[in-house]
C-alpha cells in the first residue's frame, strides 16, 4: 500500500470553528494527504461561522455548546446516518483527534469494522480542570484517557517530551511523534516593523514582552500577569503586547492595564506582531507542542517558557531561551529581566532560535504520520487484522 491508497476518516471535536494550533495542524495534514492522492473524510461539528475555511470534505456531527465556553462544542456521538456514511466511505485508517464522546464512539466502530485506528494528542486535556477549581477530577480524566488510547493501534504526540509523558502515564505501548511545522517565510525576523511599533506608542529601544495565544486561564494568564507585576515593581523597562482573543480577555486586561491588546491576529498581521516583539513569554503547562513558541523562534525571538511538555522539546535552555519551573514567578521575572536589559544576549538567543526552527517543515512532519499510517496497516495485515488488546503495563 502507498499513500495514494489511503482512505482516512478523521474525527475531530473542533476542525475549523475555532482557530488554534491543533485545528490548523489537522487542516494541514488533510491538505497534505489530499496532495498525495489519498481520500479523506472529516467528521466534526460544523458551524455557520467557521473561524477559517476547512480543508477537505466535512460531515457534520451533532454537538452541544460547552457550558461556560460557548466557543467550543461537544460532539455527542455518531448517528445511524453518520455510521452509514463511514461504512460507505470504507476507510483504511481511522484517526481521532480529540478524546471526547466522538472519539470513543469512533474507536468502538473501528473495532467493529476491523479498521486500524490511531489518536493524536493535542493538549494536556487532563490538566484543564486545575484552572476551574476541579483538580480533584484529574485522576478520573486521566483514567478515561488511558482507556481510550489503549484501544487504539497507536497514539501520536507532537513532541518527544509529551510522548515520554504519555509513556509514563501508561497510555499506550505504541507512542509516536507527529510534530508541528512552521512557515519560516511568514514567521521571520524580516517582518519586524519599528514604524508599526511606534504607532502603538512603543519606542524603538523599549523591549517588548509578548503573549500570543487564546486568552483562557489554562494558558497561564495568572502566572503571566504576576510576573509582569513583579517586573513593574522592580522597575524593569518593558512593554507588554498581547496577541489573541478569548473569554478571559476582560480579566487579563484588568490585570495588565498598561499592556497593548491587539485581539486576534492571523497571517501577515500575526507575523508582524510576533517579529516586532523582543521576546515571547509562554508560561502555559497545558501545551503538548507550542506552535506559538516555534513561530516566535522562527521570527528570531528568545522564548521564556515553563519547563513543561512541548516547550522542553523546542527551547534549549540558555541558548534559544529559558526554561523555568512552572509557577516560579521570581525566576520567570529574572529571566525576562536579563533579556530586557542585555540586548546582545537577546539577539544571540533570537538567532539561535531562528536556526533551530529551520528543522520544522510541514511536509516533512506530515510525511512521518503518513508513514506511520502505512506501517500500522501493514502490521494489522500481518497479525490477521487483530485490534490491540488491553494488557497491563
Amino acid at each position: 500500500m502507498e499513500a495514494s491508497d489511503l482512505r482516512v476518516a478523521l474525527f475531530s471535536g473542533n476542525y475549523n470553528y475555532v482557530r488554534d494550533g491543533a485545528n490548523q495542524a489537522l487542516n494541514r495534514l488533510v491538505g497534505y494527504l489530499l496532495k498525495q492522492g489519498a481520500a479523506v473524510r472529516i467528521y466534526s461539528p460544523r458551524t455557520d461561522k467557521p473561524a477559517f475555511p476547512s480543508v477537505g470534505k466535512v460531515v457534520g456531527v451533532p454537538a452541544i455548546p460547552i457550558p461556560g465556553r460557548s466557543e467550543y462544542r461537544a460532539p455527542i456521538g455518531l448517528t445511524p446516518a453518520i455510521r452509514r456514511d463511514i461504512r460507505a466511505f470504507a476507510p483504511t485508517m481511522m484517526h481521532i483527534a480529540s478524546p471526547e464522546i466522538l472519539g470513543h464512539r469512533a474507536v468502538s466502530l473501528s473495532r467493529k469494522l476491523g479498521v486500524p485506528v490511531v489518536a493524536s494528542v493535542h493538549t494536556r486535556f487532563e490538566t484543564y480542570f486545575r484552572y476551574y477549581n476541579l483538580a480533584f477530577v484529574e485522576p478520573i480524566i486521566e483514567a478515561a484517557l488511558r482507556r481510550l488510547y489503549r484501544r487504539c493501534d497507536a497514539i501520536f504526540a507532537p513532541s518527544e517530551s509529551m510522548a515520554q509523558l504519555l509513556r509514563d502515564q501508561r497510555m499506550s505501548y505504541d507512542v509516536g511523534i507527529w510534530s508541528r511545522g512552521v512557515e519560516s517565510d511568514l514567521f521571520s525576523p524580516v517582518k519586524r516593523d519599528l514604524a508599526w511599533r511606534r504607532s502603538l506608542g512603543i519606542s524603538d529601544e523599549t523591549p517588548v514582552v509578548a503573549f500570543v495565544g487564546r486568552l483562557v486561564m489554562e494558558k497561564g494568564l495568572d502566572v503571566f500577569s504576576d510576573v509582569i507585576d513583579h517586573l513593574e515593581r522592580g522597575r524593569v523597562h518593558h512593554r507588554v503586547l498581547v496577541v489573541g482573543e478569548g473569554p478571559a480577555r476582560d480579566w487579563f486586561e484588568k490585570r495588565l492595564p498598561e499592556a497593548r491588546f491587539l485581539g486576534f491576529q492571523k497571517g501577515e498581521e500575526l507575523a508582524r506582531a510576533v517579529a516586532s516583539s523582543d521576546m515571547l513569554f509562554n508560561p502555559s503547562v497545558t501545551e503538548t507542542f507550542g506552535n506559538v513558541t516555534l513561530e516566535a523562534m522562527a521570527a528570531g525571538l528568545p522564548v521564556v517558557a515553563a519547563r513543561a511538555t512541548g516547550s522542553e522539546s523546542l527551547v534549549e535552555d540558555g541558548l534559544t531561551g529559558r526554561l523555568i519551573r512552572p509557577g516560579a514567578i521570581e525566576a520567570f521575572a529574572e529571566a525576562i529581566r536579563h533579556y530586557c536589559e542585555d540586548v546582545p544576549l537577546r539577539q544571540a538567543a533570537g538567532r539561535a532560535g531562528r536556526e533551530a526552527s529551520e528543522r520544522y517543515a510541514w511536509d516533512r512532519v506530515n510525511q512521518v504520520l503518513v508513514d506511520a499510517y502505512l506501517r500500522i496497516i501493514r502490521q494489522r495485515q500481518v497479525s490477521g487484522n487483530k485490534p490491540p488488546r488491553h494488557r497491563p503495563f
